[in-house]
């Protein structure tokens, strides 16, 4: 299936770049991403391509109106062929959204329609754009940013390199971080002694299993240190369970360092 999206913006110039490079770029050669960039000022219909006015009621900046925005996606329906609200899904990047998550990369990625990004900028939108299209709000952390062309690419980035056969390495994407809710365990390369800091022996020794398990481990010890409520009312399997216990059994009974004092 291939993934089709399209991205609504006054910076096309921001978006296209982006799109030219790395796993979207391979996504897109290989035929499993099409992507179209709009520039929301020819859907405006003054000779100014005016997308903007200041806010009812008085306050800072400015409002992107609504009826350019709602043109640009009467056109898009038109241009599909594909009627109705079902055959779009329209995603506006807010800090009042919905939090994104791997799982809504998933949900993204899997997703049969047509994929619409809204790119706002200034003060955001005139209400009755999210309104009038049943948009979803979605974001990416709890701070602003000038414009939404960076968090709709990183969206779309979260979600394309789970489309099979755009990683290089299927495996790879199973393997990263939030995958099953945890982060993932630390990675070395060659080589084996950098500036006195090792491999562990572990990972040099070509035993499968006995690696399995120390990736496994450090993910887990890892989760614990740096995002503990990720592990919290978490069911976890029987393996899960005794290398957290065999963590906190290391941590508890490490030596403690004694300063003592020359007489």
């Amino acid at each position: 299936m291939i993934m089709r999206c399209d991205i609504i913006t006054l910076f096309p110039d921001m978006v296209l770049p982006v799109l030219g490079q790395s796993m979207l770029k391979r996504a897109r050669e290989k035929g499993l991403l099409e992507v179209i960039v709009y520039d929301l000022r020819d859907y405006t219909r003054d000779r100014h391509r005016v997308v903007d006015d200041t806010p009812y009621g008085g306050g800072a900046g400015m409002v992107i109106k609504a009826e350019p925005v709602l043109c640009a996606i009467d056109a898009l329906r038109g241009e599909s062929g594909e009627g109705g609200h079902a055959s779009l899904r329209i995603l506006i990047p807010s800090p009042q959204g919905r939090p994104f998550t791997h799982q809504l990369a998933e949900e993204l990625q899997r997703d049969p329609r047509r994929l619409v990004f809204i790119c706002g900028h200034y003060e955001g939108f005139d209400e009755r754009v999210p309104l009038g299209l049943n948009a979803e709000e979605v974001s990416i952390g709890d701070y602003v940013l000038t414009n939404g062309e960076l968090p709709a690419l990183v969206m779309l980035d979260a979600a394309v390199r789970l489309i099979p056969g755009v990683l290089g390495d299927p495996d790879s994407a199973q393997q990263d971080s939030f995958v099953d809710a945890t982060l993932d365990c630390p990675h070395y390369t060659r080589p084996p002694e950098v500036r006195g800091m090792v491999v562990p022996d572990v990972l040099l020794s070509g035993n499968h299993e006995a690696i399995r398990r120390w990736r496994r481990k450090e993910a887990l010890r890892s989760t614990s240190v740096k995002r503990p409520e990720l592990l919290q009312d978490r069911l976890l399997s029987e393996e899960d369970r005794r290398l957290l216990e065999e963590i906190v059994h290391e941590k508890t009974n490490r030596p403690s360092v004694l300063c003592v004092e020359e007489e």
